[in-house]
């Protein structure tokens, strides 16, 4: 099997901090469109899928780092939209760690499961990509988000698949948890 990919989208935000200028917030969005190769059928065995979403992981995690420039990533999350002639299994077989592992390996790390999200949608639909930190769950200055609206995809037979990253936590967060600077970096938690 090999996906047929119609569409690559890209979005970059920076937010300024008053506080901080020098220490902008920078998120950034990958977002490919693809066939799906089960639209309209059920496919039992999804292992091929799975296997094949590692070169796809590969192709997003250079993208985000150039996306990203010299901005540190610091947080990360994935999502999915299947089109209505598929189900959302297909998505999330795409986005397992399996496709996740080569992203890693991109940005240098990341021991911390990655948020995600998916679901069935057409044209229009909007998402939203959940954030945390890449090494240590327990960052609560770094649960946030990414929304997206996907304005031409995925038509009833695709699949969108969407990686975010973020530079740094929260503008202004201040509800505790644990400090970037304390990350331990053993479990992925803290």
């Amino acid at each position: 099997m090999q996906l047929e990919i119609r569409k690559w989208d890209f979005q970059v935000e920076e937010h300024i901090d008053i506080h901080q200028p020098k220490h902008p917030l920078v998120k950034a969005a990958v977002i490919v469109i693809l066939k799906n190769p089960y639209a309209g059928k059920y496919q039992e065995d999804l292992s091929e899928l799975i296997l094949e979403s590692a070169q796809l992981g590969a192709m997003i995690g250079k993208k985000i780092v150039s996306l990203m420039g010299n901005h540190p990533i610091q947080s990360y999350g994935k999502a999915g939209i299947v089109g209505v002639d598929g189900e959302q299994e297909i998505v999330n077989a795409l986005l397992t760690t399996t496709f996740a592992n080569p992203i890693r390996e991109a940005i240098g790390g990341g021991q911390a499961w990655i948020s995600s999200f998916t679901k069935v949608g057409g044209p229009g639909t909007s998402i939203d990509v959940p954030l945390a930190h890449k090494d240590a769950l327990y960052v609560r200055s770094h649960y946030d988000g990414m929304s997206l609206t996907l304005h031409d995809g995925p038509m009833p037979d695709e699949v969108a698949i969407i990686f975010c990253v973020a530079s740094r936590g929260r503008i202004n967060a201040r509800v505790g948890g644990l400090a970037v600077e304390k990350i331990q970096g053993q479990d992925g938690l803290i």
